[in-house]
């Protein structure tokens, strides 16, 4: 099978892969993601919005990676959900900034 390939600047071939879910249940609402994504693909919700996610996670690391000055209180329990999965470019951005290891990618057949 081939995959969708992009050429860079300078020429070189690669293949971008695309956002294709968030491990919620692993998420600690960072909001990382979100502000490095240069496409509108992630929504920071509540984690109480979230079906079966209520009552699960681990929060006591959530203020270990909330360092930036959001105006959201610290002991909110929040979670990045996709928002517009079809605007993402496969840049991978979200992947390597996250701490948990949230994001699945996948690139696209051609």
């Amino acid at each position: 099978m081939s995959f969708n390939t992009s050429v860079t600047r300078g020429g070189i071939e690669y293949t971008p892969a695309f956002v294709m879910e968030i491990d919620q249940s692993n998420c600690i609402g960072c909001g990382r993601c979100f502000k490095v994504c240069p496409r509108d693909v992630f929504d920071l919700v509540e984690r109480d919005d979230v079906p079966g996610l209520e009552a699960e996670g681990d929060y006591d690391d959530y203020d270990d990676y909330d360092d930036d000055d959001d105006g959201l209180s610290d002991d909110t329990a929040m979670v990045m959900s996709l928002k517009d999965a079809m605007d993402c470019i496969g840049c991978g951005s979200c992947a390597r900034i996250c701490p948990k290891k949230c994001f699945s990618h996948e690139p696209l057949a051609a």
